[in-house]
């Protein structure tokens, strides 16, 4: 989708959409979109019952010197910032598949953005085009994208300084998209690397990549226990931006990149294991987030680590009661194979503690199925060993809509993956699976460093339209990061 900013509306618009705050059909300024409209416009919201809430949509045909002009009415609410991105959403939603190949949005007709809100109604007007249909060949003409263009005009001065960030974050919410929805024959370690690093050219991103010799010379045997049993190969992925100097403490970004998890040995149910290409949504959202920060230049330095792996049952896969050692030196008795995200974190936490440092670690991961039915798909999960740290994320969610709900770390739940035979299991019982799964983390979190995990399983894949994404992949937790760098590691 293209978007283009003009300082008015341009001559024979073929639509036009205009803002209207909450209540606010009578002020809008009809003269502005041409011809005596006024009272067939006004007349023809009443009967909608149209009242300007944030997302509505009316569409309007009106005469205008002897022809009909194509008219959308998209309600701003009470015209906070969230309320503008619905707004734009709303448009893109109405019109893409409608026949439409562009739309003028007249931000002075009616309400008036400030200039932040100007660029987040752009964006997500921009992020809700995003489709994937590179293996449809049969889309039928009604069911094809048209509308290519959207014109914000008469956006308020500031609207260009606040649109570069806006723009950085929908490129990497397109990359995480793309990862996510990619099916496993397309997207899995190897190419998930190739696909990643080659996005991200010339941005001034760090790139380190381990393949399993080097990650067996480190003593990964955690990560590498769960690759096993596929014939791809595992990786890391690590793209480092420095925004901020060199002394500047450092950010880590860790994500679960499960390409494909059958479940090993412990294999799922056959029922929604199509679901498992998106297990990697945590490394998708690093790699997303990653690109962002890069694209604005932000001014932080951190480091976003992907662990990528696929988790296959095969004869030489983990076995259910197996003990494997983990970089840290740790020793975990697996007893379930499913339970493979853990193992693959610990090992990517371990070793970006090593390598680069962190002073804080934040882990995104598609983790457990408890997390859904806990939450369901409204909020994702978050757990932290530092309050301040889990205020900042959630405020940072809050702002964004990608939300978090905090739960509970102790020593009592950390007491129940406690092995006879190992230093932990990698499972405990039925209950508290969630905060289990994060107290195994946890453990591999040395002295000293702030570490929050975002359980995200129920949140990078929707089986309804939200505001900025249709059906599919959401690009969950690439706002919510470049907003937690913006208010708490740039200056």
């Amino acid at each position: 989708m293209q978007i283009v900013f003009a300082p008015t509306v341009p001559a024979n618009a073929p639509i036009l959409a205009v803002p209207v705050a909450k209540d606010g059909v009578a002020k809008i300024n009809w003269s502005a979109i041409g011809g005596d409209v006024e009272a067939v416009a006004t007349s023809a919201a009443t009967a909608a019952r149209f009242a300007g809430e944030a997302g509505s949509v009316i569409e309007l045909f009106v005469p205008v010197d002897g022809a009909v002009r194509q008219v959308l009415l998209v309600g701003v609410g009470a015209g906070e910032i969230a309320d503008w991105e619905k707004a734009g959403g709303a448009i893109t939603a109405r019109l893409l598949t409608s026949g439409a190949t562009s739309v003028v949005a007249d931000l002075s007709a009616g309400a008036t953005p400030t200039a932040k809100a100007a660029a987040h109604f752009a964006a997500a007007a921009a992020q809700r085009a995003w489709r994937y249909d590179t293996y449809r060949t049969k889309l039928a003409e009604k069911s094809k994208p048209t509308l290519t263009e959207i014109t914000i005009a008469g956006a308020p001065d500031g609207t260009d300084a606040a649109w570069t960030e806006a723009a950085a974050v929908t490129e990497g919410l397109d990359l995480t998209r793309w990862l996510v929805t990619s099916p496993p024959n397309v997207v899995y370690p190897e190419s998930f690397v190739e696909k990643v690093t080659k996005d991200v050219e010339g941005l001034g991103l760090e790139i380190t990549v381990l393949d399993e010799a080097q990650m067996t010379e480190l003593g990964m045997g955690s990560l590498l226990g769960v690759s096993q049993g596929s014939r791809r190969e595992a990786r890391i992925l690590a793209l480092k931006w420095n925004g901020a100097g060199a002394d500047a403490p450092t950010l880590a970004f860790v994500g679960k990149g499960v390409t494909f998890d059958s479940g090993g040995i412990s294999i799922k149910p056959g029922a929604g294991m199509e679901d498992m290409k998106w297990d990697m949504g945590g490394a998708g959202a690093v790699a997303g987030a990653m690109k962002a920060l890069a694209s604005r230049k932000a001014k932080a330095n951190v480091v976003g680590v992907m662990g990528l792996v696929e988790n296959m049952p095969d004869g030489a896969a983990l076995r259910p009661s197996d003990v494997i050692t983990s970089m840290s030196g740790q020793t975990i008795e697996v007893l379930n194979t499913d339970a493979e995200g853990r193992l693959v974190l610990c090992d990517c936490v371990t070793w970006v503690q090593q390598a680069h440092k962190p002073t804080t670690i934040v882990d995104l991961a598609t983790l457990t199925g408890a997390m859904i039915v806990a939450l369901g798909t409204e909020n994702g999960g978050i757990f932290a060993n530092d309050d301040a740290l889990a205020d900042q994320l959630i405020a940072a969610g809050k702002t964004t809509g990608d939300t978090l709900w905090r739960f509970p770390l102790s020593p009592a739940y950390d007491k129940l993956i406690d092995s006879p035979i190992a230093d932990m299991k990698n499972v405990g019982p039925r209950g508290a699976g969630s905060i289990t799964a994060a107290q195994f983390i946890k453990r591999f979190v040395d002295e000293g460093v702030k570490w929050a995990h975002l359980d995200i399983a129920g949140m990078v894949w929707s089986d309804k339209p939200g505001t900025n994404h249709d059906k599919g992949a959401t690009g969950y937790g690439v706002r919510l990061l470049d907003q937690f760098v913006a208010d708490n590691f740039e200056g």
